[in-house]
């Protein structure tokens, strides 16, 4: 039988305004698309070019480019532009530990 969780087991506990549980809830949109979980695994490695993450991903061009300005919209990952190429690499790391979060809770 599971532990019911209480605040003591939740390490953050400030209660959320219903405009931040909407930012929450938007967020976890973005991050609930298998496809752009496969970039971000990708850009965990570092800093790479749209062209290498379509090749990683054997995408499209267009497909890849939509998801990296949701996730760059999101504040998730940074651009960076050199001449006419576009890379990308991750901001903060938050995104990767909720991954990880929950992938401990399911194994």
């Amino acid at each position: 039988m599971e532990e019911s969780l209480t605040v003591q087991h939740c390490p953050y506990n400030a209660r959320m305004s219903e405009g931040m549980l909407d930012l929450v809830a938007s967020r976890f949109r973005i991050l609930g698309e298998p496809y752009r979980l496969r970039i971000l695994q990708l850009l965990r490695r570092g800093e790479m070019s749209v062209a290498e993450i379509v090749d990683a991903l054997d995408g499209t061009q267009p497909n890849v480019s939509r998801h990296l300005q949701l996730l760059s919209q999101s504040g998730i990952v940074v651009r960076r532009r050199e001449g006419s190429k576009a890379f990308y690499s991750l901001k903060k790391a938050a995104a990767l530990t909720l991954c990880e979060l929950v992938h401990k809770n399911l194994t």
